[in-house]
């Protein structure tokens, strides 16, 4: 990957980062602080490195970045009035931060007091609009790029909100959007979706890996089957909650390797009650999030557990969240079993649909993996999404 690829992706993530974390937040300042270094690389070949952002292309000192035909953010950019991007050795972190700030009131369309001020304080970063003239680039074989990306942080971020909740404390619902916003901008940082999850490398971690996941495939089909872009991204939300009740499940339980005994099944299958209660319990808005912790273990012939007194239909979100839940777990090495090879994953899932599945999901979710089979990248925390 050229540096001039890093310093563009470094930038998109950043630009997320600033919207998803308040000042001083120490995932905000990294953000800042990698598109500051690769800056930094870009002027040790270039005394004044200079970006153009037409239409999808991305140009650096007159020639197209081959990498980044396509990329969607040049068309963000652009469509903000920042066609043209270039800055000076004199340039310093904080005129970095404020181009950072002025980029995110851009994008968002938000309006913003300090816009004046902040204009005059980033001197030595110059961007705006450029007139285009009638000639066109050359046609280019068209290449991928996607976000430099890992999960370490959003993996983190899990395992203290489980720490929270497991010492008694309320649920911190704005570091859990935030996961599923950094989710979504792993998923939508190429022209093409993405769908990148964590391989576990450790059993002990398997539910914040496996929440994780989750939401990414709960995204992932909630966009195929046609959703809106609200409804995802609470669908996503939903998937990474799903399991919260198990931080109420012993160790022991939850990661013993052998069969489970009566009295420990019992245990574990109390889970979507425990999780439903944590999320009513801090938050009235999230009223979703609960049904779907609670839900997601029941099936669609009304098997399942928690047991239903009377049968009734499961929430959609429920539906979605069962179907990507049952093929993570099947996927994934547990203590007990290897994990199954994705063709038996889906073909179990076929000859379920209709009593354990809802047909209409499982005939969607098999469908986004046999066409999306390409795009899904298995990364471990501290390893970078493949482009």
């Amino acid at each position: 990957m050229s540096k001039q690829t890093e310093f563009l992706n470094t930038l998109a993530q950043a630009v997320s980062a600033l919207a998803l974390y308040p000042d001083g937040h120490k995932s905000r300042d990294g953000a800042i602080d990698k598109v500051y270094e690769k800056m930094v690389d870009l002027l040790a070949e270039d005394d004044l490195p200079s970006f153009s952002f037409i239409g999808r292309d991305v140009i650096y000192s007159n020639v197209p970045v081959r990498e980044m035909r396509g990329w969607d953010w040049a068309a963000k950019l652009s469509d903000a009035g920042i066609q043209r991007l270039e800055w000076n050795s004199k340039f310093t972190r904080e005129e970095l931060e404020g181009f950072l700030d002025e980029l995110l009131d851009r994008l968002s369309l938000r309006p913003s007091d300090s816009r004046t001020a902040r204009q005059e304080v980033v001197r030595n970063i110059k961007y705006g609009e450029i007139a285009l003239g009638d000639g066109s680039a050359p046609d280019q074989e068209v290449l991928t790029a996607v976000l430099d990306f890992t999960l370490h942080e959003e993996a983190e971020t899990i395992r203290w909100l489980h720490d929270e909740l497991q010492d008694g404390r309320d649920l911190p619902i704005m570091e859990a959007e935030s996961v599923v916003r950094a989710l979504s901008v792993a998923m939508h940082g190429d022209q093409q979706m993405l769908l990148p999850l964590l391989t576990l490398k450790d059993f002990d971690q398997y539910t914040t890996t496996h929440s994780l996941n989750v939401s990414v495939l709960t995204m992932g089909l909630a966009e195929w089957l046609g959703l809106g872009a609200k409804d995802v991204r609470a669908f996503g939300v939903a998937g990474l909650m799903h399991d919260l009740g198990k931080v109420k499940i012993p160790k022991e339980i939850l990661n013993k390797k052998g069969k489970l005994d009566d009295s420990e099944r019992a245990i574990m299958n109390s889970h979507p009650v425990e999780g439903a209660r944590i999320i009513l319990s801090t938050h009235d808005d999230l009223d979703l999030a609960a049904v779907v912790a609670y839900e997601h273990h029941i099936m669609i012939d009304g098997g399942g557990y928690p047991t239903m007194k009377f049968k009734r239909d499961c929430h959609q979100g429920s539906k979605l969240v069962h179907v990507c839940d049952v093929y993570d777990a099947l996927r994934t090495d547990r203590p007990y079993r290897d994990a199954w090879p994705t063709s038996k994953v889906l073909d179990y899932m076929v000859e379920k649909a209709g009593t354990e599945f809802d047909k209409t999901v499982v005939d969607g979710f098999v469908h986004m993996m046999k066409v999306w089979e390409p795009r899904v990248a298995h990364v471990t925390e501290h390893e970078a999404l493949p482009t």
